[in-house]
């Protein structure tokens, strides 16, 4: 089941380059900020309630589609990239095994425990 997992965010990882590619933006933007929806570790400074609180909203998938979607009907490609950034880097996140957190620990997700076989 893990790897049928893994193909599935593999192939909306791809999905998220395919959106990319319909936007306007140089295409060394899609690196540059791949990463940046990771900021929402600095929340674990607060503790483990803030940290999985702010690291899921910029980790959902459907706060990403919000954004998308907001962005190519109403708000502009500014948004939708901000939504195609967060898709893509949390399919990214679950080909590792990175889930969404639960508030007792960074390392409980909802794909099991981090570095946990």
């Amino acid at each position: 089941m893990k790897t049928t997992l893994r193909i599935e965010e593999i192939a909306q990882f791809a999905l998220g380059v395919l959106f990319f590619s319909w936007l306007d933006y140089a295409w060394y933007w899609f690196p540059l900020l791949l990463l940046l929806p990771d900021i929402g570790m600095l929340g674990y400074v607060f503790g483990p309630k803030t940290g999985a609180l702010t690291y899921n909203l910029l980790h959902h998938k459907a706060v990403a589609t919000a954004f998308i979607l907001l962005g190519m009907m109403l708000l502009g490609d500014f948004y939708t990239l901000v939504g195609v950034i967060m898709f893509a880097h949390a399919s990214m996140d679950r080909v590792f095994g990175y889930g969404l957190k639960y508030q007792d620990s960074f390392k409980h997700t909802h794909l099991g425990t981090i570095g946990k076989k």
